[in-house]
């Protein structure tokens, strides 16, 4: 299970900050995940829980803002929707791609503490 190495990588960015500012305590965690990341949203959390134990980030809450896969149709000019691959058919005119926009995003974007 990777999200542990994720979620140990983020609490080590997280922590860094929270003494940089002299926080306290680290109320809530907001992360960007895509469609295809290769990240469970449950294994994340059960991970979060795991390795905040002990840790000014215990007991934080981990909010996690789910972004859908999109690519890029150059003969429409055009996104369009995808749903899993690397390779992707755009629905208007068949034509293939491999120009993903988003989906593949892991961001930490927000952090509350006090």
């Amino acid at each position: 299970m990777h999200e542990i190495g994720i979620m140990e990588s983020t609490l080590e960015v997280v922590l860094r900050q929270a003494g940089e500012h002299r926080a306290s305590r680290v109320h809530r965690i907001v992360l960007r995940i895509g469609a295809l990341a290769g990240v469970e949203p449950e294994s994340l959390r059960f991970a979060f829980d795991a390795v905040t134990r002990g840790t000014l980030a215990a007991g934080a809450e981990l909010a996690i803002e789910a972004v859908p896969a999109r690519a890029y149709c150059s003969g429409c000019a055009q996104d369009f929707g995808v749903e899993r691959g690397f390779i992707f058919t755009c629905p208007a005119c068949g034509q293939l791609s491999g120009e993903l926009r988003q989906g593949r995003e892991l961001e930490l974007i927000r952090l509350e503490m006090t």
